[in-house]
């Protein structure tokens, strides 16, 4: 092949567009959200949760008392985005707001014996996301592995865009 017939092939391709939505990371993204989420609602309706309850309340499974501010953090959500999921919780008896030992300004979570109960059935969750997706374990690792580490270097750059 000569370099003129290369230069031919190249001219007669189609022109890539960097804004096919198809090629938009974001895109991917927000689909594979919805879609994976979207598995999550019939598993969690028995139990009577939400997807964004049910982070609420594996981050209290993980470690409790924690307070509003802190799982908005570590959920990546506004507090005021949080605050009508707590409420609901409560309402249903799953979780207390009381005021935190280490600052009364604070309002502090904690599980409640119903709360800490639903834990069991909670422990069926993730074996039936895994079958309802229908992808191999270690390949949905692998995925959660990668986010993670993308996550971990968004990270700094929120922080410098919020202060």
């Amino acid at each position: 092949m000569t370099t003129e017939t290369a230069a031919d092939d190249r001219a007669t391709e189609p022109a890539v567009d960097a804004l096919a939505l198809d090629r938009q990371l974001c895109f991917a993204l927000a689909a594979a959200s919805r879609s994976v989420i979207g598995v999550y609602k019939p598993i969690l309706e028995p139990m009577g949760l939400t997807h964004p309850q049910y982070l609420v309340m594996l981050a209290l499974w993980e470690r409790e008392p924690r307070s509003l501010s802190e799982i908005a953090n570590l959920l990546r959500l506004e507090p005021a985005t949080l605050s009508p999921m707590v409420k609901r919780l409560e309402a249903a008896g799953l979780v207390v707001r009381e005021r935190s030992s280490h600052d009364e300004r604070q309002l502090a979570l904690r599980l409640t014996p119903s709360g800490r109960a639903l834990r069991a059935q909670a422990e069926l969750v993730p074996p039936q996301v895994v079958a309802a997706l229908g992808v191999d374990v270690e390949e949905l690792m692998e995925l959660h592995a990668r986010l993670t580490a993308i996550l971990e270097r968004i990270a700094p750059l929120e922080e410098r865009a919020a202060g």
